[in-house]
């Protein structure tokens, strides 16, 4: 008795490290799910013009953006652009500024983002940015 207890207590301790393993790449399944999810978009998806000089703006309050076929959104709902200022106007409150950043797509003509510019521009609370992609 005393001999199988003594060859018990000599032979070396083993750990399975299967089942870690598993965990951790479930853990790490989780957490790049999970990241993947917390990407905020503000606008609709369009190609940006890239630019060399683009630096990253503040959190912005409006997004107005332009697809390949024209049309006209402001905070992802469809609009006109004659009732662009009107409406950027009444999302306002005293004394307060506001940024609109603008996402035009790269194929949308330049006379359509003028267009959009002048109405935001006749608004003098609201600061205009234009998105684009770094190079």
């Amino acid at each position: 008795m005393r001999r199988q207890l003594s060859e018990e207590l000599e032979r070396p301790t083993e750990i399975n490290v299967v089942p870690l393993i598993d965990v951790l790449f479930a853990l790490l399944t989780f957490f790049i799910l999970s990241t993947l999810f917390l990407v905020r978009s503000e606008g609709l998806p369009v190609n940006l013009p890239k630019a060399t000089t683009a630096k990253p703006q503040a959190a912005s309050r409006s997004t107005v953006s332009i697809d390949k076929a024209g049309k006209v959104f402001l905070n992802k709902a469809p609009i006109q652009v004659d009732n662009l200022a009107n409406t950027i106007k009444t999302q306002l409150s005293p004394g307060q500024e506001l940024v609109v950043v603008l996402n035009a797509d790269g194929s949308v003509t330049h006379s359509h983002v003028i267009e959009v510019m002048d109405q935001l521009r006749q608004v003098p609370e609201a600061k205009l940015a234009i998105a684009t992609q770094r190079k």
